[in-house]
């Protein structure tokens, strides 16, 4: 459980370096490139973590997908993303992947 707990925040940390690599303007701007480079790192050592006793194929998946969501969904409530129905139902598909990856995936 704890392997999940770990891969869900450095789910959240991927989200965060992604926006902060945005924000950093090509690591031109000193404090977006620090968050970047922190949450990165921190990001990249939980999913480390985790993957010791989850399968890889389905940690990446749900890292890469919490991050995916939840970069869009930052994007779309800060008005840097259009935001529309078929965008909505896209994030709730991805997110419902995720959720069924988790109760199917087991550990190894």
């Amino acid at each position: 459980m704890l392997s999940w707990i770990i891969l869900v925040v450095s789910g959240v940390l991927e989200a965060v370096w992604a926006t902060a690599l945005g924000k950093s303007e090509g690591f031109t701007k000193l404090w977006p490139t620090v968050v970047f480079g922190v949450a990165l790192v921190a990001s990249m050592g939980g999913l480390a973590f985790a993957l010791r006793e989850i399968p890889t194929g389905t940690g990446y998946a749900v890292w890469v997908g919490i991050g995916a969501a939840l970069t869009v969904t930052y994007g779309m409530a800060s008005g840097t993303e259009s935001v529309s129905l078929v965008k909505v139902l896209l994030l709730l598909g991805l997110v419902a992947c995720i959720v069924g990856l988790k109760l199917v995936g087991g550990e190894h």
